[in-house]
């Protein structure tokens, strides 16, 4: 972690800051510290998920989520609980109650949700890396927008146990870290794959049987990002002797692109209302009026769809995985472009095609239960100077470790892949 000059005040990514030292000093991951999001777990303190009502009407934590006990036993230092999107509803990361987490890369630009706090943390330097969860893109749309690095797993490799449950076959837990090397220790203690096996994959050097470029994918990005990109593709075509050739999401599975977001959006809608529909018409919370507006549409959805939905997003998961090889990568742009800048989307946060466009390629490894890698390669002039914006692969599902090796090569490689 680079030294900070930035405070923890100042970053407003934090709930609240305290410190836990790891109950194994000698560890993969001694001598780094992290933070995690306020869904999850830390024994004697409340999730507060980012609502007051949700904070005070439920008890402190009994003891710590799974994942948060594997990384103190790795040998990393707890430093806090980071701000979120109120109960994780949201890709901008603007919380009416506790406000914007800084985006020190693009600091009048939202940080990105619902892992607002936690990239906010590492992209201001405060903590080597943290924890998030990603449903529907909560750490990749993130670590694009703070310009950090962004893991999200294969969907149930990694423990979700003492995590807030939001639409449980989506949700992952994941991280954000400033480097790909950090980013890979991280992940690999919650994979729970073992070092020494890791170091074995590295000095192998395997390499990915083929790169697809998804070319609908980029379809969706504007043409500043579009162009930005290319020029990382260039890099590891030419420079790392990938293997890289045209594709689209669109053939791989059979159905165009914006299909895949609206399978996933009833089925994520019906299961957050199954999750937390009862808190809701129960204890009747406030929220701000983004996430009030979010909840009604939930609330409207017809059910009558879910079955559906889900047989369509069964199929398609069933051609994505057909259709990726062993070692075959897909890489498309994380987001479609930089951060919004702050209060620009409004109440009505989906009316918009930002949203759309951000769920609609989020949403590939999310039907596809695919591990992805966000990573910051590209950056985009804006009214302000530059703004990060992320370039993903996308693995097979359970080649998570292969992808981190792979990454943490190009980041080697990355002020290449800048200049």
């Amino acid at each position: 972690m680079r030294d900070s000059a930035i405070t923890v005040q100042q970053s407003g990514a934090f709930i609240e800051t305290f410190e836990l030292r790891p109950t194994n000093v000698d560890g993969p991951l001694s001598g780094l510290t992290f933070a995690v999001k306020d869904l999850i777990d830390v024994a004697g303190h409340k999730s507060g998920c980012g609502n007051p009502t949700w904070r005070d009407t439920h008890p402190p934590a009994r003891s710590h989520a799974v994942c948060v006990e594997q990384l103190l036993a790795a040998g990393a230092t707890f430093r806090g609980k980071t701000v979120t999107d109120e109960l994780a509803f949201s890709l901008v990361g603007e919380n009416y109650f506790y406000g914007t987490p800084l985006n020190a890369a693009a600091p009048n630009r939202v940080p990105g949700g619902s892992s607002s706090g936690s990239a906010s943390a590492v992209s201001c330097g405060l903590v080597d890396f943290a924890i998030g969860t990603d449903t529907g893109g909560s750490v990749r749309v993130p670590a694009s927008n703070c310009g950090v690095w962004g893991y999200r797993p294969s969907h149930g490799l990694i423990s979700v146990a003492g995590v807030m449950p939001f639409a449980p076959t989506f949700d992952t837990v994941g991280v954000l870290a400033r480097s790909a090397e950090v980013l890979t220790r991280a992940a690999n203690v919650l994979l729970g794959a073992r070092l020494e096996e890791a170091r074995d994959r590295d000095n192998k050097n395997e390499r990915p049987a083929a790169i697809l470029i998804a070319r609908d994918a980029f379809e969706m990005a504007g043409p500043a990002a579009r162009a930005e990109h290319e020029k990382a593709i260039a890099v590891l075509r030419s420079r790392l002797g990938y293997t890289v050739r045209e594709a689209s999401v669109s053939d791989l599975i059979g159905c165009p692109l914006s299909e895949l977001y609206d399978t996933y959006r009833p089925v994520q809608w019906a299961e957050i209302e199954s999750s937390l529909g009862s808190w809701i018409e129960e204890q009747k919370p406030q929220f701000g009026p983004a996430t009030k507006k979010n909840f009604e549409l939930v609330r409207a959805l017809d059910r009558a769809l879910v079955a559906a939905a889900i047989g369509k997003r069964e199929k398609y998961y069933r051609a994505m995985r057909k259709a990726l090889g062993p070692r075959d990568l897909l890489c498309i742009p994380t987001t479609p472009d930089p951060a919004p800048v702050k209060g620009s989307l409004g109440v009505d946060q989906r009316s918009g095609d930002y949203y759309r466009k951000a769920l609609a390629l989020t949403s590939i490894a999310g039907i596809g239960r695919l591990p992805q890698v966000s990573m910051p390669l590209s950056s985009v002039a804006v009214e302000e100077g530059h703004a990060p914006v992320g370039l993903s692969l996308v693995g097979r599902f359970g080649e998570d470790e292969f992808l981190l090796g792979l990454v943490q090569e190009i980041d080697r490689e990355a002020d290449d892949l800048a200049a």
